[in-house]
């Protein structure tokens, strides 16, 4: 039976998050926030859509300051929508956002550490111990900006840009992103700092679930209740990336857990929201389908029956019933059913292929792992990921990574074969795995400079 978890509640300007309040929808502006008509424009698409926060990338102080700019627009035009600084590698970024912003979001991997090389560090216990003072002497200085100015924050760990102390230590594991979590919270709570949300997230579904799952049980033990934001980022585009965000943030809402969602797709952010919604206004039903589905178990399979007003409804639905199942691995193989007069068999039996691939059981076709694209984001990515599909679309297994910058780059990359990551303005570097192996490529050379690596290694 459904239930949701019972978290507290964190204040983010004229809304609540957690508590008994509704599950929340966000989603990310693209433009660069020293835009400011760009950025209140997208906004005000965001927030017609029903996007309930919007999020902004600032990169430094500049960017920082501007937030001010487009919040007295957007107030000015009638709309109150909190707004989110989303802050990496510059901690005194987070300390002028606060000043402007309804909530910050704050990255443990590289807030004090320095930005990850994927190299191996050793530390005494004496020296980690040192390592975490860092943190807490950069830390509650913001902590005392945020509760003067009534700012929330959000813990937002992601599994590709853990930091390498936190590598070293724990290696790249659900127990180490926890970790990298738990270091900042153990320090909002002596401080006292209630209104904090916390994500973590990863683009593959199965460390995201596992990852979120083994939060709630950490916090539980340290009588923590934090409300929680649910993604699966770089999910991609179109169906796929649809399909993703409904197997991870499904298996997670069906079981309960969830105080806002935001479906990250390589497609305008307004495009977000009502999946996002479906996924919301389907948590019961799905879980009632999940029960029945289990239940029904035979021969390593999951047979599903499911019915929906249109197509897009029924992928959603479907790969929310079966998401947690197929993760937890308690059957491998999967049958749709279903009465709707848009579900041809063999428009079934692709959708459960693309919910397997998904839920990393069984690949049928190429994998990308995109970005939705940012402020950071110097080229033109939904084209690019329109290009690369249409040249790669055939190799079957082959996992590609496509991202805007730096941030989650190689660490989302790490189980890509072959990753494009924007390196600065119209500049493009090549990865292998984690590798880079070509840097600064001009933009409009390096897909096909991506296509001829790949073609040179299948040769």
């Amino acid at each position: 039976m459904y239930q949701r978890r019972q978290s507290t509640e964190a204040r983010v300007g004229n809304i609540g998050i957690g508590g008994q309040n509704p599950i929340r929808i966000q989603s990310m502006g693209t433009v660069d926030t020293n835009n400011t008509e760009g950025c209140v424009a997208q906004a005000k698409r965001i927030i017609d859509a029903g996007g309930e926060l919007v999020r902004f990338t600032t990169q430094g102080v500049r960017e920082a300051e501007n937030m001010k700019n487009i919040s007295a627009q957007l107030k000015a035009d009638g709309y109150q929508t909190p707004l989110v600084a989303d802050v990496h590698f510059t901690a005194h970024t987070a300390d002028v956002a606060a000043l402007y912003c309804e909530k910050v979001r704050i990255n443990p991997g590289n807030y004090v550490d320095p930005g990850r090389t994927f190299k191996h560090l050793e530390y005494t216990d004496e020296e980690y111990a040192e390592e975490l003072k860092k943190i807490e002497r950069q830390l509650v200085p913001f902590l005392n900006i945020c509760k003067e100015h009534h700012t929330a924050v959000r813990i937002g760990v992601n599994h590709g840009s853990l930091s390498d102390r936190i590598m070293s230590r724990y290696g790249d594991t659900p127990a180490g992103i926890v970790e990298s979590c738990m270091e900042f919270l153990r320090i909002f709570k002596r401080e006292h700092f209630n209104d904090v949300v916390i994500s973590i997230k990863a683009s593959n579904t199965v460390v995201m679930v596992t990852t979120v799952r083994l939060l709630v049980k950490t916090m539980d033990q340290e009588d923590m209740h934090y409300p929680l934001h649910l993604g699966v980022t770089e999910a991609g585009e179109g169906e796929d990336g649809r399909i993703k965000s409904a197997v991870g943030i499904g298996a997670l809402l069906t079981e309960g857990i969830g105080d806002t969602v935001r479906v990250s797709l390589s497609e305008e952010p307004e495009c977000e929201i009502p999946v996002a919604r479906k996924l919301v206004d389907s948590i019961a039903e799905c879980a009632a389908l999940r029960e029945q589905a289990e239940a029904g178990i035979k021969d390593d399979t999951i047979t599903l029956s499911v019915d929906a007003p249109d197509w897009e409804t029924l992928q959603l639905k479907a790969a929310m019933a079966v998401g947690a199942l197929l993760i937890d691995r308690k059957a491998t193989k999967l049958v749709i059913s279903s009465p709707a007069s848009c579900a041809s068999p063999a428009r079934l039996a692709s959708l459960a292929d693309d919910i397997l691939q998904a839920a990393r059981i069984k690949f049928t076709k190429t994998e990308y792992i995109s970005c939705p694209g940012c402020g950071r984001t110097l080229y033109n990515l939904q084209e690019t990921i329109a290009k690369i599909k249409a040249a790669t679309k055939d190799l079957v297994g082959l996992k590609i990574g496509i991202m805007g910058c730096i941030v989650n780059g190689p660490g989302e990359m790490a189980d890509a074969d072959y990753g494009y990551v924007g390196a600065g303005r119209g500049k493009i570097s090549l990865y292998k795995a984690k590798e880079c192996v070509e840097k600064n490529i001009p933009e409009s050379e390096a897909v096909e400079k991506l296509l001829e690596l790949i073609r040179k290694d299948r040769a």
